[in-house]
């Protein structure tokens, strides 16, 4: 299993950028290490939050977040009517092929931040309440809030593979090492 995209650490704010999303990334996945599918789609804290799923929610926002930083529309269309499918695996979907897709993914961030002239390009929020009025952030932004996003579903993984089996995420990385 990849535990990390090549997100060089060069020192310059990019690099530093890419290498702490990457981190939090390997947090969600390492969650699933070891578990079978059944594990992983198992819901054992008193949250709605599987590991599975968060594998799976983690990779989409992503992806959505940059097809909208490139003017483009995101690979999975949602709506208020199947948006609690980002946190489930439905249809043929596994744990290996979220994670597989997760890489995509990643791989595609990591292009695009390294390609985009300026961190300080902006593109345009979507247009809800909790966004301010024709805002427009920058690509610093972008990888911040991606580093946010997946950070807060990496604290979610580890409580709930914690419930299931007892495996703390320092006991994760020393699985992964080996």
């Amino acid at each position: 299993m990849v535990t990390h995209v090549s997100a060089e650490v060069r020192g310059d704010e990019r690099g530093a950028l890419l290498s702490f999303l990457a981190e939090q990334r390997g947090g969600i996945r390492r969650a699933v290490l070891g578990l079978t599918e059944e594990q992983a789609a198992s819901r054992p804290s008193a949250s709605e939050l599987s590991l599975a799923g968060l594998v799976k929610h983690a990779a989409e926002v992503e992806q959505y977040w940059v097809a909208r930083a490139k003017g483009e529309p995101p690979a999975i269309q949602r709506d208020q009517s199947n948006w609690h499918e980002t946190f489930q695996l439905v249809g043929d979907e596994t744990v290996a092929s979220q994670l597989a897709y997760g890489e995509e993914v990643a791989a595609e961030t990591e292009k695009f931040l390294r390609s985009v002239p300026s961190l300080d390009d902006t593109f345009a929020l979507p247009d809800q309440p909790w966004f301010p009025p024709k805002g427009r952030v920058s690509m610093r932004w972008l990888a911040l809030h991606l580093i946010r996003e997946t950070a807060r579903h990496a604290g979610h993984a580890d409580i709930v593979r914690e419930s299931l089996d007892g495996k703390t995420a320092f006991e994760l990385v020393a699985l992964a090492g080996k």
